[in-house]
């Protein structure tokens, strides 16, 4: 038994969201990740222009066929964008020029990149008009997040009709600045019955006081822990990519962008957010456990 983790753009060092990933770099990734406890991870692939993307994805699944270990510990890819919003704030680390609207064949064409590795695709709902993009997906048994929005509470109710079932690191993907009341973290805290609220357990995506309010709120059974983790993660300070990204880690191991305006992914291992949970959140080992392990992979299907 290990962790499970829903996001993970890079690990160790290696940027999974480069050209020309190679064997040896996904093995040492995939490797390192193992022996810091995690069993299984969705690799993540985010947000550029829609052929990159495709051939990201495609190199991933080509390298999972051909490695044993990352057969075993890639349990599928997660897909966060293109179709997300587009608007400082909302778009995050996602570059603005590759952001378009959801649209079924530019779906088509990423998930036939992943030959069938796809599992996992973060999109904003209001992007993808009558939730086409949402239906499809999800009658390919793909499961669908949203993410980067800031979607109306009708318009996720809407996609939660066409398929919708999971929220990606609510509370990040936003403006640190937001109206008072009506906003994308109270929306998707109210429908919370209908959607699985993945969060960072990292203090400086969401304070860990604000995620012990969440977690109360919804219940442990409505939520899971996921790291975003970059290539820093599972090492220590230096300077690491993630796609377009070239980013120096600190001390604090906080992965921020040049100008310290947004996140840019995390450098948090599993392991990490494990302990943060009991530590600093105040839950049990067994509760802390149900979050990294547990909950994610029974959203996924891998457990009942």
């Amino acid at each position: 038994m290990g962790f499970f983790d829903l996001q993970v753009n890079g690990y160790a060092g290696i940027d999974f969201n480069k050209d020309a990933l190679t064997p040896d770099e996904l093995h040492k990734a995939v490797d390192a990740l193992q022996a810091d406890g995690v069993e299984g991870i969705l690799a993540t692939i985010i947000t550029e222009k829609l052929e990159v993307m495709c051939q990201r994805i495609a190199r991933i699944a080509q390298l999972q066929e051909t490695d044993p270990l990352a057969a075993e510990m890639i349990k599928g890819i997660h897909i966060e964008g293109p179709f997300i919003r587009g608007e400082t704030g909302y778009v995050g680390a996602h570059p603005k020029d590759s952001v378009i609207p959801a649209n079924v064949d530019a779906a088509k064409k990423l998930l036939d990149a992943g030959k069938g590795q796809v599992s996992l695709f973060t999109l904003a709902p209001e992007s993808d008009e009558g939730g086409k993009v949402t239906a499809f997906l999800a009658k390919q048994g793909i499961r669908v997040s949203a993410g980067h929005t800031d979607a109306s509470r009708d318009e996720l109710k809407a996609a939660i009709d066409a398929g919708l079932t999971l929220f990606t690191h609510l509370g990040n993907g936003c403006p640190g600045i937001l109206p008072r009341h009506d906003n994308i973290v109270q929306r998707a805290l109210s429908l919370r019955e209908h959607l699985h609220l993945m969060f960072i357990a990292d203090g400086a995506h969401v304070p860990f006081f604000a995620l012990r309010n969440y977690l109360d709120l919804c219940g442990l059974e409505h939520c899971s822990v996921v790291t975003d983790a970059m290539a820093a993660a599972g090492l220590g300070p230096g300077r690491y990519t993630i796609s377009r990204w070239e980013l120096n880690i600190g001390e604090d191991m906080v992965a921020r962008s040049p100008d310290g305006s947004h996140l840019v992914g995390s450098a948090l291992p599993m392991s990490k957010a494990f302990s943060n949970l009991q530590n600093f959140v105040g839950l049990t080992a067994a509760q802390a456990r149900q979050l990294v392990e547990g909950n994610p992979k029974r959203v996924m299907g891998l457990v009942a």
